[in-house]
């Protein structure tokens, strides 16, 4: 069973079920072959990441190069850094929502 192709790790998804229905966050890692990791730096901070299934996740075309780099290069990354890219991708998101 292989990923499905649109994860990659820094890309924006947004929750489609469950109690966080709506919220978004950044994808920092694969649990297994279905699951990701996801962090928001606040509720989900980086040393607490939550597992969600793919098939309940939203994916979005966007993809944070500098959490993307970091975890490319096995660098730390801080939830100051995950808090200030999901601000970034979220507000370029709704302005391209707004068109």
């Amino acid at each position: 069973i292989g990923l499905p192709v649109e994860i990659y790790l820094g890309q924006l998804v947004c929750s489609r079920t469950g109690r966080d229905q709506g919220r978004y966050y950044l994808v920092v890692g694969w649990h297994d072959a279905r699951r990701v990791k996801l962090v928001d730096g606040y509720q989900r901070p980086v040393n607490r990441p939550k597992v969600k299934n793919v098939a309940h996740l939203e994916r979005t075309g966007c993809v944070a190069p500098k959490i993307n780099k970091c975890l490319l290069k096995g660098e730390p990354i801080t939830n100051e850094m995950v808090r200030a890219e999901l601000g970034k991708l979220c507000h370029d998101l709704s302005r391209k929502e707004g068109d």
